[in-house]
């Protein structure tokens, strides 16, 4: 329970509950490699790209039938190939009243979901932390006006912890994660980003890892391809980010169709917002995965590349 005077508190939320089976399906797309460009800069290999990630179910930890855990596999051979310097995960899965920021040097994992096969919660990330860069991180915040608090305790929740032993099995980059405000809205976290942006001239890759498309877990599943509503929002959504009408995805409470079904609540939406603040606003956007579970559940994945 949230209580007033601890603004770093983590709000709480009912842990992920599993579906008792997975199906998917694929919407396909050609698609071409995906390179990130990457500059050098005083010995430091600037970062021109920020992505938002769809981490969706953690049994895609261990399901080779998820399509998205291929993609995520073949993430430094597709889709970034180089070696970033750190990694800052904006996650759906801390939720705070003012941004926070884990500053820990070993990352010890959080299994916050129910429901699973055991054997998920014998899985081990060990990635170093990263409690330099949550510093930096601080001194950005406080320079655009935002107060951040600082968590030393925090772990990898499984919004980060489960793409990257995908993305970076070898576990040897340093993590760390900051939270979302729900309370707040599109706006504050697209202005996060900005906040945040200096970061890739530093050689930070910076994730947001949340969901397109993320119901209630009783929303009924599809079993013949997508749900109208979902595969309508998604495009939506795709169609915006592509145009860059970034102003319509802030304000998607206003201009998206379903998004109420869609996002029931927004902690899954807003690591997209960040992403994209910490791209620019003449960023272009590009769609690089999309696949679905149950027809209902997306793993859209967008590259956000910066002018």
């Amino acid at each position: 329970m949230w209580q007033a005077g601890n603004p770093s508190q983590t709000l709480q939320r009912t842990p992920y509950i599993g579906f008792a089976s997975s199906s998917s399906s694929v919407l396909k797309r050609r698609s071409t490699p995906n390179f990130i460009c990457v500059c050098k800069m005083g010995g430091v290999e600037k970062i021109t790209e920020t992505f938002f990630i769809s981490h969706g179910t953690p049994r895609m930890s261990i399901d080779e039938t998820i399509p998205a855990r291929h993609f995520l596999e073949e993430w430094q051979e597709k889709v970034y190939s180089k070696r970033p310097r750190s990694i800052l995960v904006i996650t759906a899965h801390w939720e705070t009243v003012v941004p926070t920021v884990n500053a820990i040097n070993h990352s010890d994992l959080i299994y916050d979901f129910g429901g699973f096969p055991a054997r998920m919660y014998q899985l081990k990330y060990l990635a170093p932390g990263a409690p330099d860069l949550a510093k930096r991180l601080q001194e950005l915040l406080a320079a655009s006006g935002f107060e951040c608090a600082v968590d030393r305790k925090r772990g990898l929740d499984h919004g980060s912890w489960v793409p990257l032993m995908l993305m970076y099995p070898e576990a040897n980059i340093p993590v760390c994660q900051l939270s979302v405000q729900p309370r707040l809205d599109g706006i504050h976290h697209y202005n996060l980003g900005k906040a945040l942006a200096p970061l890739k001239a530093e050689g930070v890759l910076i994730i947001g890892s949340g969901s397109a498309v993320h119901p209630a877990n009783n929303t009924p599943g599809c079993l013949d391809g997508v749900a109208p509503w979902a595969a309508e929002f998604d495009y939506w959504l795709e169609e915006a980010l592509t145009a860059g009408r970034y102003e319509d995805v802030n304000n998607y409470t206003t201009k998206a169709p379903n998004w109420k079904t869609a996002h029931p609540w927004p902690e899954h939406f807003y690591p997209l917002h960040v992403a994209v603040g910490a791209a620019g606003e003449n960023s272009k956007a590009e769609l690089i995965h999309r696949s679905w579970d149950h027809g209902t559940l997306g793993y859209a994945s967008y590259k956000f590349t910066s002018s």
